[in-house]
């Protein structure tokens, strides 16, 4: 029974950055799993993708100015996160080009600006954290952070909930109520960026989206509503932060990446035996055809 204990509860009750690094991954997934909901129900999953991409030269301008600066990184990823979503949608708008192209078009210069930003002053060590994160590094400001992070952004989602979905569903109608359209937009897009600021420090620019968008990907294989695929999302988050460091902490691997893993393994889980994956749909042929021949 010992043994049990050891494996399971010791490391995160003896080591503090393991205790530190679990709560910090749980609120990211609580605070960004619902949000990635809702950009996988605007078909702009890759957007989050995009974001985090634009959030790197920001944070590596902050890094150059005032070194590893919790706040520096913060404010110039959020700033340059926003200046990216507002100039790929102000091009989308203006041009031919669709907002999909201009964000992958502006995510590539970033990444490659950020990268050189980086290199000008700093070294592989830096260039590797800004990119992958260090979760087992996070210090109280960065888990205070990422925790005003998660009930900024459960408060924003409790408020404009409704204003979201909708946004979300229907478009057109949405475009048509001009008085709030702009303020929603923006908020959405604000708390968008927030929480991938939030989640690079822990994941980094490179796999901070994963948190956010994955886990609502596998959720949509077991439940059809919207606030049951925000909680099961929720939970698969948080199981897979748990899941992700235990294996990082035996294994003596890399947190961050253990932990998209594992959500990695849970999305394949999904797509073979969920409630509208791959062994569901070869179960409903035959009863299909049966009914056919009755």
């Amino acid at each position: 029974m010992n043994w049990l204990v050891d494996f399971f509860i010791a490391p995160f009750v003896e080591f503090e950055f393991m205790a530190r690094a679990l709560v910090g991954s749980v609120c990211l997934g609580l605070s960004a799993t619902p949000i990635g909901i809702l950009l996988i129900m605007r078909r702009l999953s890759l957007t989050g993708d995009a974001i985090a991409h634009a959030i790197l030269p920001g944070a590596a301008m902050g890094y150059v100015i005032a070194g590893m600066s919790l706040f520096a990184m913060a404010l110039g990823g959020f700033i340059a996160g926003v200046l990216v979503a507002l100039l790929s949608g102000y091009v989308s708008r203006t041009t031919p080009l669709r907002e999909d192209a201009s964000l992958a078009a502006f995510y590539l210069i970033s990444l490659a600006l950020g990268v050189i930003i980086v290199s000008l002053r700093g070294g592989n060590v830096d260039l590797l954290h800004l990119l992958f994160g260090s979760i087992l590094a996070l210090d109280n400001a960065a888990l205070g952070l990422i925790a005003g992070v998660c009930v900024l952004s459960l408060t924003m989602l409790a408020i404009f909930y409704r204003a979201w979905i909708l946004e979300a569903f229907d478009p057109l109608y949405f475009q048509s109520r001009r008085a709030w359209r702009a303020g929603v937009h923006s908020s959405f897009l604000i708390i968008c960026v927030l929480n991938l600021v939030s989640g690079f420090h822990a994941l980094g620019t490179l796999m901070a989206v994963g948190m956010m968008v994955l886990p609502g990907i596998c959720a949509g294989f077991w439940v059809r509503t919207i606030p049951g695929a925000m909680l099961v999302a929720i939970l698969i988050g948080a199981g897979a932060s748990y899941v992700g460091l235990l294996t990082a902490f035996h294994a003596n691997l890399p947190a961050g990446p253990c932990i998209i893993l594992v959500i990695g393994l849970a999305y394949l889980v999904s797509i073979l035996v969920g409630q509208r994956g791959c062994l569901a749909s070869w179960l409903a042929k035959p009863a299909a055809s049966n009914m056919l021949e009755t």
